[in-house]
């Protein structure tokens, strides 16, 4: 959202214009953004406030001062956009693929060169490609990426063909002693695919990861090389992570994302067979779901109640928060009456057995997940495997 404030001359483009180009493909996983829209908005902008601004400041990055300075970034920003945009998909048009447009599109020279327009934040390597991903989905017309090997099982036999693991390291270390360190990371991962356990060949992959990395303008890009060269050098990190079920997150998420959450963190193979449907009141704040398992797949649907019910728990919105946060299980507000039911309660105890509890330190790379030692805890920190179901 964009701002202007006519006294001041002052036009604040958020996060729309900075000193670089955005994301169009987050490397931390979202959905694709439209280039497309942005640079309208940017040219809207341009046209609605930018004509007369003196001043224009985003949430990060300095400001820039005189109109004719403004008026240049902005065009030069909506352009930016609008270019990859229109000549990602002029290149899908004539038959490029999203496993070969990053080695195709470029930025015009004349965005090149300006400083504010380059890939600092988002790369045109991984933009491009979020682009066809966008319009055209993941597949590349090619039918044997329909439905792939996975790579652990495809690369025993790329390791066989390629001659055994001696021949592959020996090639690696050449290809990245010539600089040539795509080719050589190509190779490697194969075998480290194959042999997740032959550290050798872990090392090498990480040198060549380290290489890929220094070379990157995008720090994305070259974090995402300089963690993998550190997993496959020490294994997975055992940091301590951020609490995503703090009280204040949990107040702010709607009864609706906690229960659709529950879906995600239900282990449908655990919930075979079973089929039950629950009615959840909420009186404090009028809300009032159905929620069902069926076919292995948890769903609700807010503002219905299931005339059958096997269950129906009512329980104050404020209440559920400490569900919600693991403070209190629902069984224990049951039982000291916070809660009540009608029905047959043994059906919460069901339901928390197909739960699993989500890690996020897996591993990326094969043979690395066992590999470090946990660190003692800081008892000043919270280590969050998500919120819990309660019983």
């Amino acid at each position: 959202m964009n701002t202007y404030i006519p006294d001041m001359k002052a036009l604040w483009m958020a996060e729309n214009v900075t000193a670089t180009v955005h994301n169009i493909y987050t490397l931390r996983g979202t959905l694709i953004r439209d280039p497309l829209n942005w640079s309208k908005y940017i040219a809207e902008a341009l046209y609605r406030f930018g004509q007369e601004a003196e001043v224009m400041f985003a949430s990060h990055h300095w400001p820039r001062w005189g109109n004719a300075r403004i008026q240049e970034i902005l065009r030069a920003q909506r352009d930016v956009y609008a270019h990859l945009n229109n000549q990602v998909l002029h290149f899908a048009n004539q038959g490029v693929t999203i496993n070969e447009i990053h080695n195709v599109y470029e930025v015009p020279k004349g965005l090149q060169d300006k400083w504010y327009c380059r890939g600092y934040h988002g790369s045109p390597e991984h933009n491009s490609r979020g682009v066809i991903q966008r319009y055209l989905g993941f597949w590349d017309c090619n039918p044997t990426s329909l439905i792939p090997l996975s790579p652990r099982d495809s690369a025993p036999l790329y390791v066989e063909m390629m001659g055994g693991a001696e021949k592959i390291v020996a090639r690696g270390r050449q290809l990245h002693d010539e600089g040539k360190y795509l080719l050589a990371a190509e190779i490697m991962n194969r075998l480290v695919q194959a042999e997740p356990q032959n550290q050798a060949a872990k090392e090498l992959l990480a040198d060549i990861f380290e290489q890929i990395g220094y070379q990157q303008e995008n720090p994305g890009l070259r974090n995402s090389f300089l963690a993998g060269a550190y997993e496959l050098r020490t294994g997975v990190p055992h940091g301590e992570t951020g609490s995503t079920s703090s009280p204040d997150v949990v107040r702010a998420m709607s009864t609706e994302l906690f229960l659709n959450f529950l879906g995600i963190r239900m282990d449908s193979r655990k919930a075979e067979g079973m089929r039950f449907t629950i009615n959840l009141v909420t009186p404090d704040n009028g809300e009032k779901f159905i929620v069902e398992l069926e076919n292995a797949t948890l769903t609700n649907i807010e503002g219905f109640l299931a005339s059958k019910p096997d269950l129906t728990l009512t329980i104050n919105r404020s209440d559920l928060e400490q569900t919600m946060t693991g403070a209190k299980t629902l069984e224990a507000q049951i039982a000291d009456g916070t809660a009540k039911f009608e029905g047959d309660a043994g059906i919460l105890k069901q339901l928390a057995s197909t739960m699993v509890e989500f890690d996020p330190r897996f591993e990326i790379m094969p043979g690395t997940k066992g590999k470090t030692v946990l660190a003692k805890e800081d008892p000043y920190e919270a280590d969050d495997v998500g919120p819990p179901i309660a019983e």
